[in-house]
């Protein structure tokens, strides 16, 4: 087994400055020819820790560190050549992916047009409806849930039934008496929102109490519902633009970024066969 030797004292790592590793007086742990210094511990332990509690953080960052220095070089010894060779192959080729994709993102944030107009986003959702379907029935609706026997139900009936923009307004201002609501019946909500809104709503009874033009009224024990829906899209059925806008736009950002990165990649590539820093021997 391989000796790992402790040098200072965990008292005198917490205080520590930055180190120099190049002097291995300043080091704090070994294993064999690696070294842990105060520099890679001195931002482990956060402002305020209990002494205590401090000494069990560094105790246990240095053992894990010591443990994966003996494991690997453990490992070093006994993997076979052909693995090991493998696994360096794998190492540069994710070094390369996290630098390029870092050049690449910082050049893309600096030249990219993020402007998506409403133009764009008509055109490619009239070329592309069809794929944009309903996995569940949508509804616009509106909704106020009162405390049954409220003095003020018949007006609120009248204001919601009617819903000119005065009345949305005063509604809007009594809403601290409604034990819940939703009046903005100008968004589409798919049907699992409904399920949370409307307790008496669910995938069984759904056709009885969403429709297209629907107005009605429920009542339980304690509340009275009312009830408004505007219009619904079924299941399987293309989606409306409104809805679809969120997710066109993001398609077509990301469709940008992809054409100009590979712009990029061609102009780097070109300029270095133009200055003869890249050819191909035949």
């Amino acid at each position: 087994m391989k000796r790992v030797v402790v040098l200072v004292g965990i008292i005198f790592l917490l205080g520590c400055a930055e180190a120099s590793k190049g002097d291995n007086s300043d080091a704090i742990a070994r294993v064999n020819d690696a070294y842990l210094y105060p520099a890679d511990i001195q931002n482990l332990v956060p402002a305020g820790t209990s002494k205590k509690d401090s000494i069990t953080l560094v105790k246990d960052f240095i053992t894990r560190w010591a443990t994966q220095q003996l494991l690997m070089n453990k490992a070093e010894k006994n993997v076979n050549k052909t693995q090991q060779q493998e696994f360096e192959e794998l190492i540069n080729q994710y070094k390369i992916d996290l630098y390029t994709k870092a050049y690449l993102e910082g050049l893309v944030q600096t030249k990219i047009d993020t402007l998506i107009t409403e133009q764009e986003i008509e055109t490619y959702y009239q070329k592309n409806k069809t794929n944009f379907r309903a996995t569940e029935p949508l509804v616009k609706m509106r909704y106020i849930n009162l405390v049954k026997g409220s003095s003020k139900f018949s007006a609120i009936n009248t204001k919601f039934s009617r819903f000119s923009k005065k009345d949305k307004q005063d509604l809007q201002k009594q809403a601290i008496q409604f034990k819940s609501y939703a009046l903005n019946d100008s968004l589409w909500i798919d049907s699992n929102q409904v399920y949370e809104k409307l307790p008496f709503i669910n995938q069984e009874n759904r056709d009885k109490y969403i429709a297209s033009g629907m107005a009605y009224q429920y009542t339980d024990s304690s509340s009275v519902w009312l009830v408004k829906v505007k219009d619904m899209i079924n299941k399987n059925n293309i989606l409306p633009l409104q809805y679809c806008k969120p997710t066109i736009k993001q398609i077509l950002l990301n469709n940008r970024k992809t054409d100009l990165i590979n712009k990029i990649q061609k102009e780097i590539t070109n300029d270095a066969i133009k200055d003869n820093d890249f050819e191909i021997f035949k």
